[in-house]
């Protein structure tokens, strides 16, 4: 009887810990705020970044795949939403590329780079290998005119589409435009949703 017992409440704790919904993790460094949230061995990590650039607010994303399975980001799949809003979606790599080649200027481009710069290199431990340090690489190395290099560098930041292998990482911003009603990113909560999973992160 006693084992039957003891069987019964170890079946018990080993469903309630399966079926445990996964915790954010916050954490702070150098006056940065970050979460960081892990499901099915992927682990996403996010933060603000505190400028608008040419009609967006932005957030940097790092992703890193430690489970055995690939797995497709689309920033279109970020969704912001405040109390009592509409859940606004991030704009796609291209549409924000083009808006930036569009509207920005240098001097936004460099506020772009180091603002993500910034964001990203205060995550500890965190080298994303097909990531913003290859790409600026080779928006670096584009001999072309100012403004085709500003498109490289805001290119080389956005995050794109991207299928990321076993093992692998990437990282990137993404883009919400700027409204009436969404001037800035706070006081909302942050969403991702991909392979049939969904990601909730803390209202800020």
């Amino acid at each position: 009887m006693r084992i039957a017992n003891i069987s019964r409440i170890a079946l018990a704790v080993a469903l309630l810990s399966a079926s445990a919904k996964p915790q954010v993790i916050e954490y702070e460094n150098n006056g940065q705020k970050y979460q960081t949230l892990t499901r099915n061995g992927l682990t996403v990590i996010v933060t603000h970044m505190p400028n608008q650039i040419a009609g967006f607010a932005m957030m940097q994303v790092s992703v890193a795949n430690g489970s055995q399975i690939y797995w497709t980001v689309k920033p279109e799949e970020f969704s912001y939403e405040k109390t009592g809003s509409t859940p606004l979606n991030a704009m796609p790599a291209n549409t924000v590329i083009n808006q930036l080649l569009a509207k920005a200027s240098h001097g936004d481009v460099v506020k772009l780079v180091k603002s993500y710069e910034s964001a990203l290199y205060g995550i500890p431990n965190m080298r994303s290998t097909n990531g913003y340090e290859e790409r600026r690489q080779s928006a670096l190395s584009m001999g072309a005119s100012a403004k085709l290099q500003a498109a490289a560098m805001a290119s080389a930041i956005a995050l794109a589409t991207t299928r990321v292998p076993p093992g692998q990482s990437t990282d990137g911003a993404v883009f919400f435009p700027v409204s009436r009603e969404l001037k800035t990113l706070s006081g909302g909560k942050l969403t991702l949703r991909v392979e049939g999973e969904t990601f909730e992160f803390n209202p800020e």
